[in-house]
């Protein structure tokens, strides 16, 4: 399945490297484990936001995958993807960009042609194939609808498509340059997070996350001084503090490293998708690995 990783330092702006698919197989094994697409969001000290990423399929160029991205920001985004929806081209790859916001999904939704209507002039936000993208047009409809609340946006967009549409999953990271949010649901997938104390457990020591599963290797140095709050697909070290987000919740991370977490969806998806459901393609997207 598709992996997230969120991070925030706010309001500290650190250097942090990434490493995508370093796993020695990544490219090695020409089949459905592979990955269809890499990608990095940061925000440069002028706020805009940055974007690294890759369609990587089996034939892909192995340099990208082992390829270190060092970057500066307050808060960084990577996504693995499992395609669901769309080819394996840049344009459907995440983390993806709207009105200076990054985002990056991990699930299935479906009936996109009443996604679409409900987007209205918004539609032209979108240059892919994906439900993700789609979806991320919703909710940047629905902020603008509360007047600039990001988290009021997200909970409003994912209410209207557990009414009216087939979900699977919409666990989800979005970010800006200064905040980050998450929501987990519904309960197909984990979605994790860590509130990390400088220098973490030991109070010594970088930040040094890696994921066998994800594919994903982050490390930072300033995060030995700093505290940070990171939000993965799964446990990302042996650190005690690893916490699971519940079904319905939406994780916020302000600018000051305050966390909150309210349950915005308390009820299952109204029209749930299974793998059955999904076809061949899909559901393998939607399989751990």
């Amino acid at each position: 399945m598709c992996r997230l990783f969120g991070l925030s330092a706010a309001p500290q702006r650190v250097h942090a490297t990434f490493w995508l698919l370093e796993a020695p197989d990544s490219l090695a094994a020409q089949s459905r484990r592979e990955p269809d697409g890499t990608g990095l969001g940061v925000f440069g000290a002028d706020g805009a936001p940055r974007i690294w990423k890759q369609p990587l399929a089996a034939y892909a160029d192995e340099q990208f995958a082992y390829e270190a991205k060092q970057c500066e920001s307050v808060t960084f985004l990577a996504h693995i993807r499992y395609a669901s929806t769309g080819g394996v081209e840049p344009r459907n790859t995440h983390p993806f960009t709207q009105h200076g916001r990054l985002f990056a999904h991990n699930g299935v939704i479906g009936d996109l042609p009443a996604l679409e209507a409900r987007l209205g002039d918004y539609r032209d936000l979108v240059e892919g194939d994906t439900d993700s993208e789609r979806f991320f047009a919703l909710v940047t409809r629905e902020i603008d609808e509360h007047d600039g609340d990001v988290g009021a946006g997200i909970t409003a967009a994912a209410r209207w498509a557990a009414a009216h549409l087939p979900v699977y999953a919409l666990n989800l990271v979005l970010t800006t340059s200064s905040e980050l949010w998450a929501l987990r649901y519904p309960d197909t997938h984990d979605l994790c997070f860590l509130a990390r104390a400088p220098g973490g457990p030991h109070g010594d020591r970088h930040l040094e996350h890696a994921s066998a599963a994800g594919r994903i290797r982050a490390r930072s140095g300033p995060l030995a001084h700093h505290r940070a709050v990171v939000v993965a697909s799964e446990p990302m070290d042996e650190d005690p503090g690893w916490q699971h987000l519940q079904p319905g919740q939406l994780l916020h991370v302000g600018p000051g490293q305050v966390v909150t977490r309210r349950t915005v969806l308390e009820q299952p998806p109204r029209h749930p998708l299974t793998l059955d459901d999904l076809g061949t393609h899909a559901a393998a997207s939607q399989q751990g690995r």
